[in-house]
């Protein structure tokens, strides 16, 4: 398996590449919102990679973090562009969103990206206590 980076400009010279970018000339955009305390406390710093696999390879997209709120706020991602006369099923492209916590935790959520869409993708933690030998 071979893993490439998106914004690579020995990456956009690959047919790979080509054949992506053809079918997803548009862009749509992510918003990550990540919480724990069922939305009640904010994760900041949270890495977040989204990615795509086609065939045996697989494109990274975004790496980054959470800022104090939990929140990235826009991530653009290549997209369809939307057939006017088949509205009723928009075409999309699936991202692997995956999110990875201060104790190496990681959750792994699917998002179809449409054009000129925003899409909110929420991410639930589940706090994890460090519970040292001799603390009660």
């Amino acid at each position: 398996m071979n893993n490439y980076n998106f914004n690579d400009d020995n990456f956009k010279k690959t047919p790979l590449y080509q054949s992506f970018i053809s079918a997803n000339p548009s862009e749509g955009y992510l918003k990550i919102r990540a919480y724990a305390a069922s939305q009640a406390l904010p994760i900041s710093n949270l890495k977040i990679v989204v990615t795509k696999t086609i065939g045996d390879n697989t494109i990274i997209f975004y790496e980054g973090v959470t800022n104090s709120s939990g929140v990235i706020e826009k991530i653009s991602l290549p997209a369809p562009k939307l057939d006017n006369d088949n509205l009723d099923k928009p075409s999309s492209t699936t991202y692997d969103v995956i999110a990875t916590d201060a104790n190496n935790n990681t959750s792994k959520y699917e998002v179809n990206i449409y054009e000129n869409i925003y899409v909110i993708q929420t991410i639930n933690i589940v706090p994890t206590l460090n519970v040292m030998a001799g603390d009660n």
